[in-house]
């Protein structure tokens, strides 16, 4: 699974969530604020800047989820399990061929 980088940098991105924060009174809805902040910021898509919304509130505990902290976390234990399989294979290989190394007769 390929993660894409973010094409806007993390100050862009966490001023959206703050402006998102702020406006939402002055608007209908939650989803009208991210549109006007979307558009004022100069973010292509809306649903780009509710993802941020959404990470935030996550990162935050406002909203159920799996933080940055722990995601992060998540990825770095699955590639150490990953290397560790790894190396476990090249041990078990290792050792059938010296096992096959020491019942071989001598000359």
């Amino acid at each position: 699974m390929s993660r894409r980088t973010s094409n806007y940098p993390k100050e862009l991105q966490d001023r959206a969530v703050r402006l998102v924060e702020e406006v939402r009174s002055d608007h209908a809805s939650e989803w009208a604020a991210i549109e006007s902040v979307a558009s004022n910021l100069g973010i292509g898509s809306a649903q780009t800047v509710h993802n941020w919304v959404r990470k935030a509130q996550v990162d935050a505990g406002a909203r159920p989820g799996t933080s940055s902290v722990e995601s992060a976390e998540l990825r770095k234990l699955r590639s150490e399990n990953r290397e560790l399989r790894r190396a476990n294979e090249i041990l078990k290989a290792a050792s059938h061929f010296f096992a096959a190394e020491l019942d071989r007769p001598q000359r």
